[in-house]
Parts: structure tokens; sequence; C-alpha cells
């Protein structure tokens, strides 16, 4: 599967005038589940900056208890704080990691940016060890700049 062959999708599902922004993020989060097959739990965090916390959004995949995260907690913690994207090839090798399952091999992270302020993150976990490419991260990137435009 070609990352570029899923962009049409992508900015199809966010276009949509009639569904709100929760409910594009949501058939968003279900098209990465379904048509990546070692995305195996996809969803977004959104930052409270007031707080220092981020707060679970739409996702796919198992439930979560981690509905709020502290800034610099886990790898979606520190993204918020780094503003840059964490790949994680083994989770069990992070000290800094917040286990969601013992499924959970492997994480990605990628910050969300609108108008240059970080407001959250698309965040990713594989059951499989190290399946995340430079291709992952990229395609992730131009996700998010496309779910920018709904801010």
């Amino acid at each position: 599967m070609q990352f570029e062959d899923l962009h049409p999708e992508v900015v199809s599902i966010l276009s949509q005038p009639a569904k709100t922004r929760e409910e594009k993020l949501q058939e968003l989060c279900a098209l990465l589940n379904k048509k990546v097959s070692y995305y195996n739990w996809v969803g977004f965090y959104f930052a409270n900056h007031e707080t220092r916390t981020l707060h679970l959004g739409p996702y796919v995949g198992a439930a979560t208890d981690h509905t709020v995260i502290p800034f610099g907690k886990g790898i979606c913690g520190q993204v918020a704080e780094s503003n840059a994207n964490f790949v994680v090839p083994d989770v069990s090798a992070q000290d800094n990691y917040i286990a969601c399952s013992f499924t959970v091999k492997s994480e990605i992270v990628v910050p969300l940016f609108v108008r240059g302020e970080n407001i959250g993150q698309i965040d990713i976990d594989s059951h499989v060890l190290d399946p995340f490419s430079e291709a992952d991260e990229r395609f992730l990137e131009f996700v998010n700049q496309e779910v920018a435009k709904l801010f």
C-alpha cells in the first residue's frame, strides 16, 4: 500500500460539509485503522495549555483509560512539550511510556499544529515491533496538515 493512494480519501473525509469536525475525525481514524494493517489504535489527543494536559478525542481501537495525559508524561505528553514527531519502535524499551495494553508493541505520535501552535496530536499504536518508517511520518504530517484546516 502506498500512502499517497490514501491522500484523496483523507481529503474527501475531511471536506464533508454535512459532518461535524468530530465525525470527520472519527471517520478518518476508522479509515487509517482499516487501510494500514499495522495501525491497530488510531486517535487524536487535544491540548489544554492552561492545565497542561492532553484530552482524548475521536479514536478507533481498544478502549483506553488514558483520557487525560499530563504534558511530559508518556509518549503523547512528551510530544506536547517537544513539538516533534516521536517514533517508538519498541515500547518496552521506553522509560517514560504509559502502557495502554500488553498487545501494543510500538507507537508513533505526530503533533498537530494550527497557526504555529501545537494543539494536539495523532497517536497510533501497533501490535507489531518497529513497523513505522519515515513514510509513516510524512503521511501523518500530511494528515495533520489536512486536519488543521478544520480549526
